[in-house]
């Protein structure tokens, strides 16, 4: 010993302890500087590439973009991109994200953009966490590595959110960072128990590190393997020391230090050799250098000395705690106590852990074997647990040192002396898994040598004395050869006893069994357990909306714990496929499905929208359908960027139509969301009658934003991309068409406000329409061509129909004017000549094309079926009419119903045909009051279908009996109805059904039908009034007499779909119009003379 310490490096003094201060956590010298060196890299390089949206082929999209692109450029004044965007393919690298920083010019308000960046550190991690599912799920990574990227994916952001900031933050922010940092640190430590008792395989003893004959350290692996309860404690034992291993990285990378960081031989005792030699006496103080004088005259070191020791014993307990027990001997040897290293590893410094991987490490050591042929299996392992033992209990009972207590005590299981260091759940919980699986080595052992079976549970009845095993007994005071009776009354019986005595403050630290109420600490305990429905209505109970709030797109839970609810959820529903009981399943499935549910929901909110469709394509079939329906309505008036990543978000992770009945597809969404937008909204206009049509007119627009949806282009990822591309643009002509009859029929009123709904539609339909014309000329579908035909139909009505209002607003502001110019004039009548010039271009005979199919039109054939209404069956048919509608009065405002105008309006609409056609027919009618909209109106109308109206061909093309009785209300002609009161209707749908009331197929001839009896009458009308206006200015219309011609030919029908009231106003246009014509030639007659 003397030599040892004369060979200390002169330089180090043992009187001046500064040095060694700034040396022993520590590789080098603090610099002056605060900046850690983790800092001065953080800004290095974002590892997380977002990638953008893909782009729109439209020039909707291609415009938003440059908008959006420009507000961000002058709003804000950094360059740099935003990490906000959909899934990115590349994973995160086995670095680890260094940085969450955005990349561009420096800015003046650094501190600034420092805080919101690290604000949205947390945020980042959503993207990241649904690139490596997408990963998983498209095999590219299994699922236990997925765990362990979620774990380093947590750790990496935390490690920037406590040390990537180079700027200075007030304290509140300091420590809300903090918390967040240390947040993501505890859920990466729970992905790394998930990995240990889930993810990690079960490991094979290799054949060929088999001994014969066989060694205690073959015998302990070999039972560890095998046993479960020891496979459990030694992942939990393996998964604490990673823990702490991790902590003392982390603390080097930052703080560029470690712990053991000694000058050599900086633990012997200069102090104490340097006194003895002078020949001080002390009684107190030990008169001999060897390592055992302590203890064996129980006396003391030198205080500084003892300081010193403790240090190096601080350091090898941390060390020890993280599994790094070779680290640990080898501190011990650089330190100049060989004799310390020699204590933690016995049997030549081979690794004694009952690990596979620890046998791998030592190979085929014949040290062990050779000591156990003379001394048989386990003896001198017992050895060694009982001088651990004896040297822990020796050492607190002369009040020793606590950490060299609490070595010792980990190497025996002696919980004791062990639990009173361990300051915190995790040491805790280490040192009570570690114990009991010694423990359980230990009895394995035993048993092998004594040859009896010996169980842990046939210790328990005596817990302060011993426990009797057979025919014996066994005493804690016995020696070796009763080993491991000494420590047994301290072990737990079960796992759940371990976690209960971390619960207790008789047993455990204040602070431990406070940890015990940590969220993740709650997590892993239930995880160690095995019980996953526990854990999952845990987890649900956490992030539980709350009960009062009306808001479902707001959580109650903190994001991150949203976020790792879900993806636990995920992870546990594929690794554990196979061994998924039914009430397991079950309870994983509906409790899982509500996880992800509220974690789709919270994404959302938080504008994360195109992250949501990976986690909705996880839900049940009617949780998906519901969840993108309810994004979709509350999407509706966004910009266009935001409603695609919505639209890729679907069509990317869902299927286009149904496969099966466990997951959505994205046709059923769409069907879901065009059916409710046509449903009536609530009442929103209070008493305010008047308000009512206008109301309805602008919910029209909300109507038209739908078709929007239908308008994007499918990702060319997408299998079949250009097929489901053509069958959304169909389905959206197919509800434009809806939409246009409803459209028309609340667009009647001659006022200059444009029908904006419809005009949406076509804005919406005019581009993506080109896509059709070759796709549709190679399907062979007469539905398709029928929707075509009637799509050109309506262009041609609402191009009439904006010309028409366009001269309505010249002819009104006109009026308003005391003296006009002659301009004003000659614009008055070019809009009058070009509203008059398109109308009778809709209802002249003439060539129209679409998508080069030339076919001849009439105008008499405007929104007629080509094809017959074929019903092949012995069965009765019948045809029904639903509308939704309001009463409205002359002065334009609506009407209230109550039950006795319900009952006078049937009367009347059973008025509106003969009595012979009521009963012939089985005509029906049925009007309530609609449970939206106390203004409102349900009407249901049914018949029987017959020959000419409903079966073959509809020779009248005027929508038969319903579309009769409809016309009658809405024209405002029913004779025992109140004089004057029209029907506004706001939705109307026909449809075929059977006897027993089941819909079969729409009856789409009778909305027609009753859109050529509304439409084509208030077009000739508007002719009429134009035609007036002209004639009056002077100027007469060319083509007047030919629209007389036409109203008035049986071949083209015109005049059949004229009401009484209409056929009179149009006999006074032609009065008016005949005034002002005889006047005009009188004019002229007396110019000419």
């Amino acid at each position: 010993m003397e030599v040892e310490m004369e060979t200390s490096p002169s330089y180090f003094d043992p009187e001046d302890l500064t040095v060694r201060e700034q040396f022993r956590r520590y590789g080098k010298r603090h610099s002056s500087s605060s900046i850690s060196p983790l800092r001065g890299k953080s800004a290095s390089k974002p590892v997380f590439d977002v990638q953008s949206v893909q782009s729109r082929r439209n020039a909707a999209l291609f415009l938003e973009e440059i908008k959006h692109e420009a507000e961000f450029f002058e709003a804000d004044g950094i360059g740099g991109t935003p990490l906000k965007g959909p899934k990115s393919r590349s994973s995160v690298d086995d670095e680890g994200v260094e940085s969450f920083r955005r990349v561009g010019s420096p800015s003046l308000k650094s501190c600034k953009v420092e805080e919101e960046v690290l604000g949205d550190g947390v945020e980042s991690t959503f993207a990241m966490f649904v690139s490596l599912l997408e990963s998983a799920m498209q095999g590219l990574m299994s699922f236990p590595d997925l765990i362990l990227r979620f774990e380093r994916v947590c750790r990496n952001v935390s490690e920037s959110l406590r040390y990537g900031s180079n700027g200075r933050h007030r304290v509140v922010e300091d420590k809300l960072m903090r918390q967040k940092a240390q947040l993501l640190l505890d859920e990466a430590a729970s992905w790394s128990l998930l990995w240990y008792l889930y993810g990690k395989g079960i490991e094979e003893l290799p054949q060929d590190l088999i001994l014969s004959p066989t060694t205690s350290h073959l015998e302990a692996c070999q039972f560890v393997a095998g046993d479960h309860t020891a496979q459990l404690c030694i992942r939990i034992v393996q998964w604490l020391e990673e823990l702490a291993s991790k902590a003392l990285e982390l603390e080097n990378k930052v703080r560029g230090c470690h712990v053991g960081s000694y000058l050599p031989s900086s633990g012997i005792w200069h102090h104490t050799q340097r006194l003895l030699k002078k020949g001080y006496s002390d009684p107190a103080m030990i008169q001999h250098l060897d390592f055992d004088a302590p203890t064996r005259e129980m006396t003391q070191l030198h205080p500084d000395d003892k300081k010193q020791d403790e240090s190096l014993l601080e350091d090898v307990w941390c060390l020890v705690r993280a599994g790094r027990l070779d680290e640990a001997c080898e501190l011990c040897r650089s330190a100049g106590q060989p004799w310390r290293a020699a204590t933690l590893c016995p049997f030549g410094g081979s690794d004694q852990f009952p690990s596979i991987e620890a046998l791998v490490k030592n190979g085929k050591n014949r040290t062990l074997q050779a000591i156990e042929l003379e001394t048989g299996i386990g003896h001198q392992w017992r050895l060694w647990k009982w001088a651990s033992f004896c040297a822990s209990e020796k050492i607190a009972d002369q009040e020793g040192g606590k950490y060299e207590t609490a070595i010792y005590a980990a190497q025996c299981s002696n919980l004791k002396r062990l639990l009173p260091i361990c300051m915190d759940w995790e040491s805790a919980c280490w040192a009570m898994a570690k114990s009991w699986l010694d423990v359980l080595v230990d009895l394995e052992l035993s048993r092998l040598q004594s040859g009896r079976a010996v169980d842990l549970k046939d210790y328990v009845d005596n817990v302060d004395g011993g426990a009797r095993v057979g025919n014996g007994t066994l005493r804690p005071s016995g020696g070796i050869d009763t080993w491991p009776s000494q420590v047994i009354s301290q072990q737990p019986r079960d796992l759940t006893a371990l976690l209960q005595k971390l619960h207790s403050c008789d047993v455990v630290h204040e602070t431990v069994s406070r940890g015990c109420k940590e969220q993740h600490r709650q997590i892993e305990m239930n995880l160690m357990v095995g019980d996953i429905p526990r854990l999952l209505e845990l987890l649900w109970s956490w992030i539980l909306p709350s009960g009062d709030d009306n808001n479902v797109f707001r959580q109650n839970g903190d994001p991150q714990i949203i976020r790792f609810a879900a993806h636990v959820v995920l992870v546990l529903r594929y690794l554990l496929v196979d061994q998924l009981e039914d009430g397991f399943r079950e309870k994983l499935m509906s409790i899982g499905d509500r996880i992800l549910h509220v974690y789709a929901m919270f994404l959302f909110s938080k504008q994360h929208e195109e992250l949501v469709g990976i986690y909705a394509s996880q839900l049940a079939r009617h949780l998906c359908v519901d969840l993108f329906v309810q994004m979709m309505e509350l999407r509706l008036n966004g910009s266009v960027h935001v409603k695609y990543k919505i639209f890729l978000s679907a069509m990317e992770y869902l299927p286009f139509s149904p496969e099966d009945d466990s997951k959505g597809s994205f046709e059923e969404i769409v069907d879901r969301v065009l059916l409710r937008s046509r449903e009536i909204k609530s009442n929103e206009h209070g008493e305010q009658s008047s308000n009512v049509v206008e109301q309805h007119r602008l919910q029209s627009l909300q109507k038209a934003m739908v078709i929007q949806w239908l308008c994007f282009t499918p990702p060319s990822t997408v299998n079949n991309a250009d097929v489901i591309n053509a069958k959304l643009l169909l389905k959206a002509l197919t509800h434009s068409n809806i939409l246009f009859r409803e459209f028309a029929l609340i667009s009647m009123w001659r006022v200059p406000k444009m029908p904006i709904g419809a005009h949406m539609l076509l804005s919406f339909l005019a581009e993506p329409l080109k896509q059709l014309e070759g796709t549709v000329l190679s399907l062979d579908d007469g539905d398709i061509s029928e929707n075509i035909h009637e799509f050109q139909d309506w262009c041609e009505y609402y191009s009439c129909d904006a010309t028409y209002r366009n001269w309505l607003k010249i002819e009104l502001e006109i009026a308003q004017v005391a003296d006009i110019s002659m301009d004003e004039k000659k614009r008055a009548i070019g809009a009058a000549k070009e509203a008059l010039d398109s109308s009778m271009s809709l209802l002249k005979s003439e060539l129209c094309s679409l998508h080069n199919i030339c076919v001849l039109r009439r105008g008499g054939n405007w929104l007629v079926s080509l094809e017959d209404q074929a019903i092949e069956s012995d069965e009765s048919f019948y045809l029904e009419l639903h509308a939704t509608a309001t009463l409205c009065l002359p002065s334009g405002e609506c009407m209230c119903p109550d039950a006795t105008s319900c009952t006078t309006l049937t009367s009347a609409l059973y008025s509106s045909v003969s009595e012979e056609v009521v009963l012939n027919r089985r005509l029906m009618v049925d009007v309530s009051i609609s449970p939206r909209d106390n203004f409102c109106l349900e009407i249901r109308l049914r018949c029987l279908a017959v020959e000419g109206d409903g079966l073959g061909r509809h020779e009248g093309n005027n929508g038969g009996v319903l579309a009769t009785v409809m016309a009658a209300g809405f024209k405002g002609e029913l004779a025992k109805f109140q004089a004057g009161v029209t029907m506004e209707i706001f939705r109307l749908d026909a449809w075929y059904s059977n006897k027993d009331d089941l819909q079969e197929r729409p009856a789409t001839y009778i909305v027609h039908g009753l859109c050529r009896r509304c439409c084509l009458p208030e077009t000739i009308l508007r002719c009429m009034q134009i035609s007036v206006s002209l004639v009056e200015s002077g100027v007469p219309p060319e083509d007047h007499d030919e629209l007389i011609e036409l109203v008035a030919s049986s071949e083209h029908g015109f005049l059949n779909l004229f009401s009484q009231q209409q056929l009179q106003e149009f006999l006074l246009f032609e009065r008016e119009y005949s005034i002002f014509k005889m006047e005009l030639q009188e004019e002229d007659g007396a110019d000419y003379a």
